[in-house]
């Protein structure tokens, strides 16, 4: 039997999963693994950065669960600074380009693997360039802002946007002793939230000594003598910074996989089937950051920048790629954060998504406690959900609260995954001791509150 060739461009959480089982799955007499990586590192938690750079993970190596001489001693061939920088998909082949040496080659493939996740959002905006500047989404990114402040004897930040990234990295650097500013385009941080729950963590935000400002829009990042970073501009005013730290958001890195051809969604994201092999190719595989997703509970496709969708989905791939066979439903939105005291969470639909594919819904919210009232240490929960109108069909949960509040939300993830209602949702048959919840979980007054909201809406 001749021996097949995989490619693998990417090599972290989606890509090396893959990798790893198709190895698991054929051994190198059958098949053959070339995977490209353009940085230093692979299978590392990108998640774990604004924590390692806060201090609470001592090393950066504590965050790389494989190296690529691991990979490598498991019979992957893995490029390290390794560029790829075409797909022939008629001729089956990539080009790469050494990143050190300069020197550019054809590989040839009988199947390949994108995984080239998702970038920054780096607005084409003055100054954006500028040393001081940072986007965190690699461990490379991690090393560089930590190089950064190592040179840096200013003790100002300033976080562009108000998302995972931007809260995460706020509270690294109030760990750091700053001055930290957020800048933030929209009313209240964090986004994935609707604004009264957003509203919560603002507060908390400004409690923490964090400075949040409103309605900011970036118009430039001004420059000193030196050419480095010193403030950021708004329409309304400019901030002074040593550090700039970009917290917009990400995008599908496909750039490639758009040059190629191949289907790309409404978000810029790969399109896959259920097996995750990208539509109408069938030697072509994609997963992690760079593909989009079904949405299960509104039916639309999504992106998602998730590590917990990329390793999945490696696996899947993997599995498929090395005979076995595997899918990838879906998902419901699950995520969960936190800036330094306060967990914040959020599944399935906001308002604004409920109402953009057309779903009537009610919603709730109430207010508990994280153990029962009267047991020592007990901490606030704010906890929202939607039901649809008329089926009672729980569409999303957000909550805000202290310690032991975010890891509530995978009950909810389970119901959603499930399509239970919110009645069904209250004879859930959940843990109960006062220093872990009071006697009805806080889920499940909300869900019982939804009930009588769904029935009130007739």
């Amino acid at each position: 039997m001749a021996t097949e060739r995989l490619v693998v461009i990417g090599g972290d959480a989606a890509g090396m999963s893959a990798a790893s089982q198709a190895r698991r799955l054929k051994g190198p007499d059958e098949l053959e693994i070339v995977a490209f990586e353009r940085g230093h590192f692979s299978s590392y938690s990108a998640c774990g950065i604004p924590y390692w750079v806060g201090g609470d993970v001592p090393e950066r190596d504590d965050l790389i669960a494989r190296t690529p001489a691991e990979h490598r001693e498991r019979g992957i061939g893995l490029r390290t600074r390794t560029e790829v920088t075409e797909i022939d998909v008629a001729g089956q082949r990539v080009r790469s380009r050494d990143l050190e040496s300069g020197t550019k080659a054809w590989t040839g493939f009988d199947k390949l693997v994108i995984a080239t996740g998702a970038r920054p959002v780096r607005p084409a905006l003055p100054g954006m360039d500028a040393p001081g500047v940072h986007g965190v989404q690699t461990l490379d990114d991690g090393q560089e802002l930590l190089d950064t402040l190592a040179r840096t004897s200013g003790r100002r930040a300033v976080i562009v946007g108000a998302g995972y990234i931007g809260v995460e990295m706020a509270e690294a650097f109030i760990k750091r002793g700053y001055e930290v500013t957020v800048l933030n385009r929209g009313e209240q941080p964090m986004a994935t939230l609707d604004p009264d729950m957003g509203r919560l963590v603002h507060r908390a935000m400004d409690d923490m000594g964090i400075t949040t400002v409103r309605g900011a829009a970036v118009t430039k990042i001004l420059t000193g003598e030196d050419g480095r970073v010193s403030a950021v501009a708004t329409e309304s005013g400019s901030y002074p910074a040593d550090v700039v730290v970009l917290g917009i958001g990400v995008e599908p890195e496909t750039t490639l996989a758009g040059a190629a051809g191949l289907p790309l969604g409404v978000h810029g994201g790969l399109l896959t089937d259920l097996a995750m092999r990208v539509r109408g190719h069938g030697n072509i595989w994609a997963g992690g950051d760079c593909v989009e997703v079904l949405d299960l509970v509104s039916g639309r496709e999504r992106h998602i920048a998730l590590g917990t969708h990329a390793n999945k989905h490696g696996q899947i791939i993997g599995s498929n790629v090395g005979g076995g066979y595997a899918t990838f439903p879906g998902v419901v939105g699950t995520a969960v954060s936190k800036v330094c005291d306060l967990e914040i969470a959020r599944t399935g639909l906001r308002e604004k998504d409920a109402r953009a594919v057309g779903l009537q819904y009610v919603t709730t919210t109430i207010e508990s406690t994280n153990s029962a009232g009267y047991y020592p240490g007990a901490t606030p929960m704010t906890v929202k959900m939607l039901a649809e109108r008329r089926s009672g069909r729980l569409l999303g949960v957000q909550i805000v609260g202290g310690e032991g509040a975010a890891k509530r939300v995978d009950i909810a993830a389970v119901a959603l995954t499930a399509g239970m209602t919110v009645e069904q949702m209250t004879a859930l048959d959940l843990g109960y001791a006062p220093p872990f919840s009071p006697v009805w979980d806080p889920i499940l007054v909300a869900a019982r509150k939804a009930v009588t909201a769904v029935r009130g809406a007739g």
